[in-house]
């Protein structure tokens, strides 16, 4: 019995790359391309090694939400499974929340955000 790809997740940083998928869940994802409204993209210094390397890199993107309306940021949004979803978690650090958005398609997705301006679900 294989899982079903029923959540979806929006990512706008390392989650795209292809090291981090296969390390992550064991697979190439397929997404489109979507845009998250309302936010803007900032850089942070990673400390996990795990994580480091994973994405290759310590300078990871973070998104927080903005005053100004216009800001968007652009990224892939992806169908995963539950257990996926529960990888994503492990892998992303504690500056990130999961946090359930509206994408500029109108897709309903998972995102992670900076967890000092977005509040755990």
């Amino acid at each position: 019995m294989s899982a079903e790809a029923d959540q979806m997740l929006f990512s706008y940083g390392t989650l795209q790359f292809r090291e981090v998928q296969l390390s992550q869940f064991g697979r190439i994802l397929e997404g489109r391309p979507d845009t998250l409204p309302g936010h803007r993209l900032t850089m942070i210094a990673i400390t996990d090694p795990g994580v480091i390397a994973a994405s290759g890199t310590d300078r990871h993107p973070l998104v927080a939400p903005s005053e100004d309306p216009g800001d968007r940021v652009e990224g892939v949004v992806f169908a995963i499974t539950d257990a996926e979803l529960a990888a994503a978690d492990a892998y992303e650090v504690d500056d990130y929340a999961r946090v359930r958005v509206t994408l500029g398609s109108g897709t309903t997705a998972w995102v992670y955000l900076d967890a000092a301006t977005s509040g755990n679900e």
